[in-house]
């Protein structure tokens, strides 16, 4: 139904551009916000719609000062719900308060300092495989890196290559059906009668069971690792219970979702950048070599790398791996003269945003200074890498001291160069670098 608030693009023209929104829909977008304004609505069939928007102060009025009436679209809550369960991402309203009450001590700073010996492990053995001489895509690199580090943080070191494989192939498997059936909605009969959705589901509970045991085997251990699973297994709720667990599975799967997925895209990212910008390397070089010399801890020496930081939170920028945020207002609503019905879907293009002409300065160029001490706050009200509001990524100084030291060893190590001008993407769930061929030379 259109609205007449807000200006919309027909049914038809939907359907008149769906192959080229099924490889890449951020071109379309684009043309129907640079056309119509910051906020259109799409109509996707009869009586369906999405309203679209890039405008930092609706993102920031339905996130944060008005959030209780916005809640997660089935996207997440039903869609992904299916293949990760019911833990922080997917859930809504009491159950998932009680869930980030409880789940969020395990990802405090001081908490996450005890891992980073770990995930620096991690990191310095999957960059050990970057191959030198000849270009390589190094996206699978980044993709193994981010999947062990989660491993690793999860589990230390009792689990097996053959297991981290499993999980990680089945992970991936059930955010590609789920990129086709949100991609595809009108082959939904197909995807059921032929069996994709429940050869999938069943790969979750494969990847289930395999959690389980290894659950299984810490508890009849009696073993402390002082990991994240010591942490998920030590919280407890207000009336002193654990979790149970199956609510202890739904959140590993969801901390392997979200917390590999987007590290992976955003490093790759980021060395694309690099790539293309040798000065940028040189700064980081000597940041990381100084840093290396006066810190002693390694959260020391994160602390001790603000550019490598700003680099990072650049890249977050041009290339944000959550690249569009969902909701669904409970009740009608207003902003700015736009009429909201209840139970709008609403799209917010983080990409968008964060490049748009009105709040950046020169919005596509590579600039790390603009989040240098001093410059970065003043970015608050439309820097969104992370979400915004209660629902902000609880995860994101876990994957920020990741990444700083995953591009500090690797540029320590590397001279990166691209014969290629273009950074290509695939957006899926999230956004996903394509074709990130670079070439890699030891120092």
């Amino acid at each position: 139904m259109a609205n007449k608030n807000i200006p919309s693009v027909s049914m038809f023209r939907f359907f008149a551009n769906s192959v080229n929104i099924l490889k890449n829909p951020l071109p379309f977008h684009h043309d129907n916000f640079e056309k119509l304004g910051d906020t259109f609505q799409l109509n996707i069939g009869p009586g369906k719609s999405v309203i679209f928007s890039r405008d930092a102060g609706f993102a920031q009025y339905a996130l944060q000062k008005n959030q209780k009436n916005y809640k997660k679209s089935t996207i997440q809550t039903v869609d992904l719900a299916k293949y990760v369960g019911k833990g922080l991402l997917t859930s809504e309203g009491e159950h998932w308060r009680k869930q980030r009450k409880l789940i969020q001590p395990a990802f405090h700073k001081k908490q996450l300092i005890q891992l980073l010996d770990t995930i620096q492990a991690a990191i310095l053995t999957e960059l050990g495989k970057i191959e030198t001489g000849s270009p390589m895509d190094i996206f699978p690199v980044f993709n193994d890196l981010a999947f062990q580090t989660v491993v690793k943080s999860l589990f230390s070191s009792a689990v097996g290559e053959k297991e981290i494989s499993r999980l990680q192939y089945i992970t991936e498997a059930g955010q590609k059906m789920l990129v086709k059936e949100l991609r595809q909605p009108y082959f939904g009969w197909w995807f059921k009668l032929g069996g994709s959705i429940k050869h999938h589901v069943g790969l979750t509970q494969e990847a289930r069971e395999i959690l389980k045991t290894l659950v299984a085997k810490r508890k009849n251990s009696g073993v402390r690792e002082e990991d994240l699973l010591d942490m998920l297994l030590d919280a407890r709720y207000e009336d002193g219970s654990a979790m149970e667990e199956e609510q202890l599975i739904d959140e590993i799967l969801i901390l392997f979702t979200a917390g590999h997925e987007t590290t992976s895209n955003a490093l790759t990212f980021t060395a694309e950048l690099l790539a293309r910008d040798p000065d940028a390397q040189d700064k980081i070089a000597e940041e990381v070599a100084k840093a290396s010399q006066e810190t002693t801890g390694l959260f020391e020496f994160i602390q001790a790398c603000p550019y490598t930081k700003n680099v990072i939170e650049e890249a977050l920028r041009l290339y944000p791996p959550a690249y569009f945020i969902d909701r669904v207002n409970l009740e009608d609503d207003e902003f700015n003269g736009m009429f909201i019905p209840k139970g709008s879907n609403l799209l917010f293009s983080m990409h968008e945003i964060h490049r748009h002409a009105d709040l950046w300065e020169d919005p596509d160029r590579f600039m790390p200074e603009r989040f240098a001490e001093g410059n970065a706050q003043k970015h608050s009200a439309y820097y969104f890498p992370f979400g915004a509001g209660p629902r902000m990524c609880i995860g994101n100084n876990f994957a920020m001291y990741e990444m700083i030291l995953a591009i500090a060893a690797l540029i320590k190590k590397y001279k990166i160069t691209s014969e290629k001008k273009e950074i290509e993407i695939h957006p899926l769930i999230t956004l996903k670098p394509k074709n990130a061929i670079l070439e890699f030379k030891l120092k």
